[in-house]
């Protein structure tokens, strides 16, 4: 299975903030789309960085409540990871394992295309599981 069958079923809608945005704001957005992470563009196209809810909870441990009206610049992280949507979603499942990256953009050329999560993989993944196996079932019980 490709990236682009992802973004087939869960659409190519991408959540951006400019990068002036405070952090407060930043968890105004993630908390009414109910996301977790956002990426940091200053025009909804070239990617800047990408900042999540970790991301927020590890500087506010360490910085205070002030980091809140700080903007995200510092506390993204610049250098994003992405795929394309002809890439294999097993060898993302692996990338994004071994390197812990939960959200990854999904860029076609210079544009951006869409966003996935582990969890977007991770479901993928068993529903190609799951398909496999009623085609092993309706094999082994002679329905072909």
């Amino acid at each position: 299975m490709r990236i682009a069958e992802i973004l087939r079923n869960k659409g190519t809608t991408v959540t951006t903030v400019p990068p002036d945005t405070t952090v407060r704001a930043l968890l105004a957005v993630l908390a009414e789309r109910n996301i977790g992470a956002v990426l940091v563009s200053p025009d909804g196209a070239r990617i800047s960085g990408i900042v999540s809810e970790r991301d927020v909870v590890r500087h506010l441990h360490r910085r205070g409540a002030d980091l809140l009206d700080r903007p995200v610049t510092e506390i993204m992280t610049e250098r994003v990871r992405t795929c394309a949507p002809d890439d294999h979603v097993s060898s993302l499942h692996g990338l994004m394992t071994e390197h812990r990256i939960r959200h990854m953009p999904v860029v076609d050329g210079d544009r951006l295309v869409g966003i996935v999560s582990i969890g977007d993989v991770v479901k993928s993944e068993i529903t190609e599981l799951a398909t496999e196996r009623g085609h092993l079932v309706d094999y082994l019980q002679g329905r072909y």
